[in-house]
Formats: C-alpha cells, sequence, structure tokens
C-alpha cells in the first residue's frame, strides 16, 4: 500500500495555490448561513463604510476562532476550498488535519471528471471541477497513470489494470494507493509460467455458473492483454456493518460477478448469474443489474453468500446501456441510455422525431467536432424508471426535477439540485463507458457531456483537454484513508 504525505497534498495539486486573501472570501461566503452571530462581530459599525478595510480585519482576525469553529466552517467548504483553506496557516491546518482524520469532513462534493493528457506526463492525471470550471493536475504512484486501464471510479477512488493486467485501487487527492487481490484469483483465469518458473502468459476459461462450455474454449493473453478481454467495470463500497470496504468486480468471461475484502487476499466468484452491467451497494445488499433488466441482490454478510431475484428479466434485447441508481430520497433507479451513429432517426415514445443532436446544442448552437477524430456513437436518449421492489415491475418517471444523474464508468450517481446548484437539474452528465465502441475505437473523440431528460438536447460541459486514452470517467472526490490490504 503506497500514500503520499498529507502535506503533499497542496503541492500535487497543481493551481490551487492562490494568496491567502483570496481565503477569506469563500469562509466569508460559508459563515452568513452558519455564524450569523459570529458575522456581526467582524461587521461593527466602525468598519461600515470601509468595506476595503473590512477584509483586512476579517483576515486577521479569522485565522485566532476556535477550532471547534473553523471545523464547522470549512465542513461545508467544497474539497478544492477545504484543501486551500488548510494550507493558509497553522491554526487553520490543524481545523482541516482534525477534519479529516477523524472523518468528519462529510461536504457532499460536485463530481469532477479524470482524465490524463499526453502533454501533461505519463504519471499525470487531471480533474476537471465543474464548480470552477478549470483544471487541476496531480502526481499519481507508480505505474504511470497512463499506462493503465481505467475499470472505474467509485467513492473517491479510481480502479485501474496495470500492464500485467493487475488492479489497483488510487486515491487521486491523497495519493493511497493499494493493491488488490491478484487476477489469478478469478475463476477464470489460471496463470501460465515459463521453463523458469516465471509468470508468462493468463488463460481465461469461458464459462458460468449455469453453462459449462467445452473445456478447450480457452483464450491465452499475454500478460498486458488480459486487461482488454477480462474486465468491465469496478466499485468500491463502503460497508457500514463492518466498518471496511468491499471491493466489488464485473468480469469476463460474460461479465459475471466477483468481490473481496480486505484480508480475504482473494476473488470470491459470485455465481450463477451473468450478463451484470452496473452494481450498487444498499442496506447490506449488494443489488447487480444485468443488461436486460434483470436485479439480482446478494447477502455478503453471512458464511454463505445468499442470492434473491428482485426484479426479473425487462427486455428482449441489449440495445440500451443500463445503470443502477441509488436515488437520495430511498428509491432504487434503472436508467436506460440509447448510444447510436447520430445520423440515425430516433423517434420517442410520443412518435416525435428526436433531434439530431449531432448538429446542434441544448441551446440551439451548432456543436463542433474534431473531423481528425470522428465521433462515431452519442448518447441519443435516456430514460428513468423507478424500481418497484414489492411488485418487480419498473415505473417511468417523466422527470428529475430537483436531481440530476452522473453515468459512465463511474459508479452511478443521483444528486441533489439543492446540493449542487451550478448543475443543471433534470438532466444526466456522462462520458463513454460502451465496452465494444470504448476498446475498439480508443483513438476515437469521445462521448461526454450533459444531456436534458426532457427534450433530449445533450451541450458540451467541458473543453476538450483530455486524451481520449484512458477514457475520462466522473469521479466523487473523497479526503478519506482506507488503510486496509487486499492483498498478501
Amino acid at each position: 500500500m503506497e500514500s503520499c504525505s498529507g502535506a503533499g497534498t497542496v503541492s500535487r495539486l497543481w493551481g490551487l495555490a492562490v494568496h491567502p486573501k483570496d481565503l477569506w472570501f469563500l469562509v466569508f461566503r460559508v459563515l452568513p448561513k452558519l455564524l450569523p452571530s459570529l458575522l456581526k462581530r467582524f461587521q461593527k459599525d466602525e468598519y461600515a463604510h470601509t468595506p476595503g478595510i473590512e477584509l483586512e480585519i476579517v483576515a486577521a482576525t479569522l485565522p485566532e476562532l476556535p477550532q471547534d469553529v473553523l471545523m464547522v466552517i470549512f465542513a461545508h467548504l467544497d474539497i478544492f476550498d477545504f484543501i486551500r483553506a488548510g494550507s493558509v496557516c497553522s491554526s487553520w491546518h490543524v481545523a482541516y488535519s482534525e477534519l479529516r482524520n477523524t472523518g468528519m469532513y462529510i461536504q457532499s462534493q460536485t463530481p469532477c471528471l479524470f482524465y490524463t493528457s499526453k502533454s501533461a506526463g505519463e504519471n499525470i492525471g487531471c480533474l476537471y471541477s465543474l464548480v470552477e470550471q478549470r483544471e487541476y493536475k496531480l502526481t499519481f504512484p507508480e505505474p504511470p497513470i497512463r499506462s493503465r486501464f481505467l475499470i472505474g471510479s467509485s467513492n473517491g477512488w479510481l480502479i485501474t489494470a496495470d500492464e500485467r493486467s493487475e488492479l489497483h485501487l488510487v486515491n487521486p487527492i491523497t495519493c493511497e494507493q493499494i493493491a488488490l487481490p491478484s487476477v489469478i484469483t478469478i475463476e477464470q483465469v489460471k496463470p501460465i509460467f515459463d521453463d523458469s518458473g516465471t509468470l508468462h502468459k493468463y488463460e481465461l476459461s469461458y464459462y458460468t455458473g449455469e453453462d459449462v462450455y467445452d473445456e478447450h474454449e480457452r483464450e491465452v493473453h499475454a500478460l498486458s492483454d488480459l486487461r482488454v478481454y477480462c474486465y468491465y467495470k469496478a466499485f468500491v463500497f463502503p460497508d457500514p456493518s463492518t466498518g471496511s470496504h468491499i471491493v466489488v468486480l464485473i468480469h469476463n468471461p460474460y461479465r459475471q460477478l466477483s468481490f473481496s475484502r480486505p484480508g480475504h487476499y482473494k476473488w470470491t466468484w459470485l455465481p450463477p448469474n451473468a450478463g451484470y452491467r452496473d452494481c450498487v451497494y444498499m442496506d447490506g445488499l449488494l443489488y447487480a443489474l444485468t443488461s436486460v433488466g434483470e436485479i439480482d441482490a446478494f447477502n455478503l454478510a453471512g458464511p454463505t453468500v445468499t442470492r434473491k431475484v428482485i426484479v426479473d428479466k425487462m427486455k428482449n434485447y441489449v440495445y440500451e446501456s443500463v445503470y443502477l441508481v441509488p436515488a437520495p430520497w430511498g428509491d432504487l433507479l434503472q436508467v436506460w441510455r440509447i448510444v447510436d451513429n447520430p445520423n440515425h432517426v430516433l423517434v420517442d415514445d410520443d412518435g416525435s422525431r428526436i433531434v439530431n443532436v449531432k448538429q446542434e446544442d441544448e441551446d440551439g448552437d451548432a456543436l463542433e467536432y474534431d473531423s481528425t477524430t470522428p465521433l462515431l456513437y452519442i448518447t441519443r436518449k435516456i430514460t428513468v424508471y423507478k424500481v418497484d421492489m414489492s411488485a418487480k415491475v419498473l415505473v417511468k418517471i417523466k422527470s428529475l426535477p430537483h436531481h440530476m444523474l452522473f453515468l459512465g464508468h463511474n459508479q452511478s450517481l443521483c444528486l441533489g439540485a439543492a446540493e449542487h446548484p451550478q448543475l443543471k437539474a433534470n438532466h444526466a452528465y456522462f462520458t463513454d463507458d460502451h465496452e465494444e465502441l470504448v476498446m475498439v475505437t480508443q483513438d476515437h473523440t469521445r462521448d461526454i457531456g450533459v444531456i436534458n431528460l426532457e427534450n433530449h438536447r445533450r451541450k458540451e460541459v467541458v473543453p476538450r483537454l483530455w486524451s481520449n486514452w484512458p477514457c475520462p470517467t466522473w469521479i466523487m472526490l473523497n479526503l478519506s484513508m482506507m488503510n486496509l490490504a487486499f492483498s498478501i
């Protein structure tokens, strides 16, 4: 397990350095909501007509606030502002450290887009803040982040596969990196050694818990190639019942499930079903969604894993990408996303033709694409359903007027507009995640943007700063340290 020192967090985030006086503005922005009586202390009559002096008075006085008051203020800051505040002076750094070390910094974060850039360097990752509309660059631990595959993003962690197809968790903010159980502990993967006993290749066998295929139906892959064929998506979930975490992996053949806990040092297979696309961990159960709308619930708490079918198959064909999303109000959502050629005619539920979104964005402006790397497929339509678990049916939701979705290779999210006023309600923010398109067309322009759930108009939300590979993904930043071991 690797990590960077806490003191190094600010230096790793290129572009965070600001003049200390600028930090008073962000603190002053929070104070009216939290401490109206305290704010009046710094707005006495003698300063009422001298706004230029007022800021200096606040700047000279705020660092002397009691630690508990500073912690209340800091706990309501966005993560980049929080890190900035911790670098102002020693007393502010103490409050910052106390919040981090006790896990009390729980401010809801706005997702950032994670990507790499060839010009930035092999070990540099980038975060684009939707709130600040700016880019931050971070230095990653070895191996180089641009040499890895991104398998998922979940609870502040990136799940990556290195050039030996081994998996790692890495936290972009804290720099903590944790090796996951070896790929050779996955049920269908076996190591192949050369004459000297050195790991040489991997063998991937094609069977599931329901179907046993011909014993000769196996594929042999080079160490760096298995990650192309084996991994689909991965997740990191906190487990409140144990105070620990679980990691869940959707992998081939046929998108099956395996999971691991700290100290288990191997992947535990979850047969018999296959064809999974997304997962969520709620109320002690792992819910897993298949490509045809089935939802299975696994109880991982006991000595024997149990499985229960929550919703049966909802469609007979695989056309849409599907997502399983926990809603803030307690429901479970199933989201269907149509990714198609922009020139194809697509008809909405009411029979009307969906606008050719390649030529026009949500504001009616012409969309521009890089002709040297064509965008072959784009997000055309997104439909949201509520999962009625008692009736085992899907109920279509016409709109999300107070919420927005984040979809892609990240853990699927539904966020409140009240907590994220800079974002668009009733919209879905998306990145590429269609397995075949992402793997086969690694050099093509990525389908990244935001789409109106009502009229299907779309818009770009991030400037084209990224390299097309590894494929960019959304991430919810998290300053917590895990300090756990999954591998020997």
